[in-house]
């Protein structure tokens, strides 16, 4: 997936007993405390529930009082809290079996990417569910000549069949078409009982993909980063605890329709986020930044959003996506701060040859090669 824990609810003003007692009344979480309970507990299926958000979802969900089933393929190592029901199947291959005879208030689809995923669900759950929440992605949007993105921005066609695309032809060029065309099974199937959530960039604990967590453990080590661009660039990202916890209120008020889950609460450039985190580490850390133009980054091959991460470039549309009918409906950001130093921690649990071997980032030894071609060019 594509969404800064922000500066809407920082960690220092959640401590205060006001604050505190306001954040409670709304099912919101000051660090260190327990959520509150939800006024009324829901029957939760969470499909999914052991990926990145899942566990978070499934925690926060029990923390609030409600009955969460999780169905998904029992192949991942999760510990989820005893309460949670786990139901295994594959919809992959339409062994939804353990779903048959079964009902739910609300229904959170979290892994699909293929739309006969939610016809299947919906041949299963159609009338026997309350409330279907799935979770797509800002690249369902067709951005091409757009100006502006918010909910009303068309998504992707497709020109074929969606339901006929299977596993085996799926490919990553068909991820936005398919995110698209599997939201509009859903308001085929659950109508006006539908919730899209379209997240950008997901970060935090838990993040395999290293895309943001490559600039705290980059910036922890010290000495010249190479930086893309002038810093003006758009940055927007989330953690994926406030996805989460946004998500399961979002259920226990019935929440429905389409909303950008994108961060943080206001615009945040490229230099804004990695100062951010720089002002979160040690604050002996002898660092620099060394930004780089988009066109000698790309003339020395390096590539934006895997290499040189969270960034897609100048003027990009899709780190500038309205948040605002989110927040309306109450989605709350944890500080960058927050989110850096819980990365990092998390990061540093893994095992020793997975942190050796990141997803996405400058390898040390090219982003040494660039800093010296860069520095060379006035010679």
């Amino acid at each position: 997936m594509l969404g800064l824990g922000g500066a809407a609810l920082g960690s220092g003003l959640a401590s205060t007993p006001l604050l505190g007692n306001a954040l409670t009344s709304q099912g919101l979480t000051p660090m260190g405390a327990t959520p509150s309970r939800a006024p009324r507990s829901l029957r939760i299926l969470i499909l999914g529930g052991t990926g990145f958000t899942g566990p978070f979802q499934v925690d926060y969900a029990v923390a609030r009082g409600h009955q969460v089933t999780v169905f998904n393929r029992g192949t991942r190592d999760t510990t989820l809290p005893a309460s949670v029901e786990q139901l295994q199947g594959d919809r992959n291959i339409g062994t939804l079996d353990a779903l048959d005879g079964r009902d739910w208030d609300v229904v959170i689809d979290n892994p699909t990417t293929l739309p006969f995923w939610v016809r299947d669900v919906g041949e299963k759950l159609q009338g026997r569910t309350g409330q279907y929440v799935f979770i797509s992605t800002l690249s369902a949007y067709d951005i091409q000549g757009a100006s502006h993105l918010d909910e009303d921005t068309p998504t992707l066609p497709y020109s074929g069949d969606p339901l006929a695309v299977t596993p085996e032809q799926y490919q990553g060029s068909l991820y936005g078409p398919m995110k698209a065309a599997s939201e509009r099974e859903a308001f085929r199937w659950f109508g006006d009982r539908t919730t899209i959530i379209r997240p950008g960039l997901i970060v935090g604990p838990r993040d395999q993909t290293d895309r943001f967590t490559y600039w705290p453990r980059r910036i922890a080590r010290g000495g010249l980063v190479a930086a893309p661009g002038d810093g003006l660039d758009p940055v927007q990202i989330i953690d994926g605890r406030d996805l989460a916890e946004w998500t399961i209120r979002m259920v226990e008020s019935g929440t429905t329709g389409v909303f950008n889950a994108v961060g943080p609460r206001s615009r945040l450039t490229m230099a804004e986020q990695l100062y951010g985190i720089r002002g979160a580490l040690s604050g002996d850390l002898d660092v620099a930044f060394e930004w780089i133009p988009a066109e000698f980054l790309q003339a020395q091959g390096v590539r934006q959003w895997s290499e040189m991460t969270t960034w897609f470039g100048p003027r990009a549309l899709l780190s500038e996506a309205s948040n605002a009918r989110a927040l309306a409906a109450g989605l709350t950001y944890r500080s960058l701060a927050q989110t850096t130093l819980d990365t990092l921690a998390w990061f540093e649990t893994l095992p020793a040859e997975r942190q050796a071997a990141p997803v996405a980032g400058l390898a040390a030894e090219k982003e040494q090669a660039l800093l010296e071609a860069w520095a060379a060019r006035t010679r």
